[in-house]
């Protein structure tokens, strides 16, 4: 050995002096084979001909509003697959570290960290030749005061106007729910909690009312921004319905939100727009069975649960026979169904555009795990980012403003016919769409209600 290996812990402060970020904290990870660091608003471009990239990062944990702006030259994009399971493409670059007295170059491909703790993972390829790991220790190489920190970096400025703004859901935990908290604290709003199942209602024709439990009266919120699941949509936005009556500006609406979980009121709405979905035939009537078979086009074909979500009642029936079995078991049983041709072309591939006050601000494609025909994240499906096309974002746009939503995830397919609308989503979740884009849409929600207020 020619020289002596450094020891450092399994946490670690180091800096990335070309990237202008003095100090930022590491989870060392031998585990891990390339390094990452935390970064959004993701955008390559050109220079001199060769590629780079520009990005965002947010070097201290727990704190949104200390941004760098960085750029550096890209070397590389790669697949990989997240802890949470996302494969998503990154980019690589490769930028001057230095940690402890130690100065050297490395590779980290850019991804969005807000589900992890440590804004910065320090992987083996950087530590290779260079340092031992005692992962009983911790910021062996030494750590910054709070002063030093303090003096390198500036908090960015508060929004002119401070807003109000609750989050109306039923767990603070889900990754959406807390990016949506962090971008309104980041931009100097006042942002809260609220559980819908802890929320009830006063009607009154001169001073309708929401209480929170314990008697708080919840009388002073600008806006709220609903996330209801759809075993709550009913008193979800009966909530909604009584803050609008109260003159607070709510993200989506209660009207809205409520059309949207009707999938057959919503495609009736789509259709009359001018969107074109998969042929679907519908009957209250298992007499009617074979004729609505035929009607789109035979088998294979899907069946869907009208009150199903994220892929969970939607049935592939490939032959005729099956269809009829399944169809009849679920009359049986008084369940509302559709029956939609299926799009063998697809091969099991959707698209996800989300549409934010109407503009589609991030897309992405989800592809079915092997043996299953549904895209759907929660049903195993991966997701990686894709170019859509104009008609594709003018689908989407087309559909956010039929349904009324002013945030809206929207499923399209690929078919020989051109691309056909699946579903529109009032409560779209933003973590394997953030993670695949690397885009703030958290942000820009928050940016939807600023414009509202002319903020």
């Amino acid at each position: 050995m020619s020289f002596q290996k450094a020891i450092i812990g399994s946490e670690e402060w180091c800096s990335f002096p070309d990237l202008d970020i003095p100090f930022t904290k590491a989870r060392v990870d031998s585990g891990a084979k390339t390094s990452a660091i935390h970064a959004t608003n993701i955008i390559p471009f050109s220079r001199n001909g060769e590629d780079w990239v520009k990005f965002d990062v947010n070097p201290l944990q727990n704190n949104v509003k200390i941004v760098r702006h960085c750029e550096a030259k890209l070397i590389d994009k790669r697949i990989v697959k997240s802890s949470s399971g996302y494969r998503e493409q990154r980019y690589v670059i490769k930028t001057e570290l230095k940690i402890g007295d130690d100065r050297f170059s490395i590779e980290m491909t850019l991804a969005n960290r807000d589900s992890m703790g440590f804004r910065m993972l320090l992987g083996r390829e950087a530590m290779v030749g260079k340092m031992l790991v005692d992962p009983e220790e911790k910021y062996l190489l030494g750590q910054p005061s709070f002063d030093e920190i303090k003096d390198c970096y500036h908090v960015s400025k508060e929004s002119a106007s401070k807003l109000r703004i609750a989050v109306l859901a039923s767990n603070p935990n889900l990754y959406s729910n807390r990016r949506i908290m962090e971008a309104g604290e980041a931009r100097g709003h006042e942002m809260e909690f609220l559980n819908i199942k802890e929320c009830y209602i006063k009607l009154d024709a001169t001073t309708p009312e929401i209480h929170y439990r314990g008697g708080r009266v919840l009388d002073n919120f600008d806006a709220v921004i609903p996330r209801i699941r759809p075993s709550i949509t009913y008193y979800g936005c009966t909530l909604i319905r009584q803050f609008e009556a109260m003159k607070v500006f709510t993200l989506n609406s209660a009207a809205a939100i409520t059309q949207s979980r009707d999938k057959l009121f919503s495609l009736q709405l789509l259709l009359q727009s001018g969107v074109d979905i998969p042929t679907t035939g519908f009957a209250n009537s298992p007499l009617d069975t074979d004729d609505v078979i035929k009607m789109v086009g035979g088998s294979p074909l899907i069946i869907k649960l009208l009150e199903g979500t994220q892929g969970k009642g939607v049935v592939l029936a490939e032959t005729k026979k099956a269809a009829e079995s399944v169809i009849n078991a679920f009359k049986s049983l008084n369940a509302n169904i559709l029956v939609q041709e299926f799009i063998k072309e697809a091969n099991g591939k959707d698209l996800r555009l989300f549409v934010v006050d109407g503009k589609v601000v991030a897309a992405m494609q989800r592809e079915a795990a092997p043996g299953e025909f549904r895209a759907n994240i929660h049903m195993g499906g991966t997701a990686s980012v894709i170019k859509v096309t104009a008609e594709e974002k003018r689908i989407a746009i087309k559909a956010a403003k039929a349904m009324d939503l002013k945030v809206a995830g929207v499923d399209i397919i690929r078919s020989s016919k051109g691309p056909l609308l699946l579903e529109v989503n009032s409560s779209p979740g933003l973590e394997g769409i953030e993670g695949a884009t690397h885009k703030d849409i958290a942000g820009e929600m928050i940016k939807a209600i600023e414009k509202n207020f002319k903020i």
